[in-house]
């Protein structure tokens, strides 16, 4: 079943979308983890349609994006791999060229690390590129997170929506800086070892700290908000479902803020959830997750930060804090309200951020 009383995505769209003219067309490259759930949550806005998705080859997954009604196409231009689709049974609309032709904007949900030849391609079209935390920033030279630097995106040719450490970094920090005027952090960043489909790597029985010291999710922050001075480590657990990220931030004298006042400002903050631990039986990442799939969005996903808000305490002008990341997720509407900066049709970052978690909790009846 979909969408509560709507049967058919065909039905949601028909319902929500007619009444606009100029739709921006958004191609997904790659229908995996990320794409898959990127596509649904363009396919709910009201302004923007999915024009098609892309799968290497006609494996799992074709069947979901042909059940969502979303035009399949080849990851390549190879008439062998197009042909294989029609010889397993599954309808191919052509190769990547053929689903750019007809796109405003690619966003690139692709393996990490293969965006320098991709960005060739999507440049030869001439269509805008959003791509994803696993390539470098010094790829586009440009990336995105919604509360920190919508503006900055506003009309440009392409971007990277930044990691999900990053964006969830960004999110309590970034109003955090903009209440005091300046913040220096350290952070670790407790990170899963893998995603909960993934069978190929991760730490099965070990703790596995990132020698590479800083870690780059300090210096990411730094890509979307430049006066945050921040540096992080990180450490993979042999845990599939969240991050945790451990934060010690330093605000400037005289911030005349208080823990309370801070928990409050992360109430206000979009995107962001600020609960009791102990008080909720939230203690861990495990029922953190739980109280997510209790959401009643799919697969369980969580697009906010979770913030213990018994673990947050300011001393002085020394703030502790714990929050949790679902690595699956939390990007997910990011890349929605990167479109709309791309394409230079909201100015107002908390405007789009409103319509697009608006949409995404209709779409799944919430």
């Amino acid at each position: 079943m979909f969408i509560g009383s709507l049967q058919t995505p065909a039905d949601y769209r028909k319902r929500f979308r007619g009444a606009f003219v100029n739709v921006i067309k958004v191609a997904i490259n790659g229908y995996g983890t990320i794409g898959k759930r990127v596509a649904d949550a363009v396919d709910a806005q009201e302004d923007m349609e999915v024009v098609g998705v892309t799968k290497t080859a006609p494996l799992f997954g074709c069947n979901l994006a042909i059940r969502k009604g979303f035009p399949l196409y080849c990851t390549s231009d190879d008439p062998k791999r197009i042909s294989a689709f029609e010889e397993a049974r599954i309808e191919c609309h052509g190769g990547l060229s053929d689903l750019l032709s007809i796109a405003d904007v690619v966003v690139d949900c692709s393996p990490g690390k293969m965006g320098a030849e991709n960005l060739d391609k999507y440049k030869d079209a001439g269509v805008k590129h959003i791509f994803q935390g696993g390539e470098e920033h010094s790829l586009t030279g440009l990336s995105y997170t919604s509360c920190a630097n919508h503006n900055e995106n506003l009309g440009a040719d392409g971007t990277r929506v930044v990691s999900c450490n990053t964006t969830g970094l960004s999110r309590t920090l970034v109003p955090l800086f903009e209440a005091c005027g300046s913040l220096k952090v350290e952070c670790t960043m407790i990170r899963r070892a893998a995603d909960p489909g993934d069978s190929k790597k991760g730490p099965i029985n070990a703790i596995k700290p990132v020698l590479k010291i800083p870690s780059h999710h300090g210096s990411d922050v730094m890509t979307v908000k430049s006066g945050i001075e921040i540096n992080s480590l990180a450490v993979a657990v042999p845990t599939t479902i969240m991050h945790v990220h451990a934060i010690v931030a330093d605000l400037p004298d005289g911030h005349g803020l208080t823990t309370e006042s801070i928990v409050e400002l992360w109430r206000k903050t979009p995107r962001v959830i600020v609960m009791l631990g102990e008080g909720n039986r939230l203690t861990t990442t495990a029922e953190v997750m739980e109280m997510a799939r209790d959401m009643g969005r799919k697969w369980g996903d969580l697009h906010e930060i979770f913030v213990w808000e018994d673990g947050v305490k300011l001393v002085g002008n020394r703030l502790y804090y714990f929050q949790a990341i679902h690595q699956e997720s939390d990007v997910i509407p990011e890349n929605v309200d990167c479109i709309r900066a791309l394409m230079g049709t909201d100015h107002d970052w908390r405007s789009s951020v409103a319509n697009t978690d608006a949409a995404i909790s209709r779409y799944y009846s919430l």
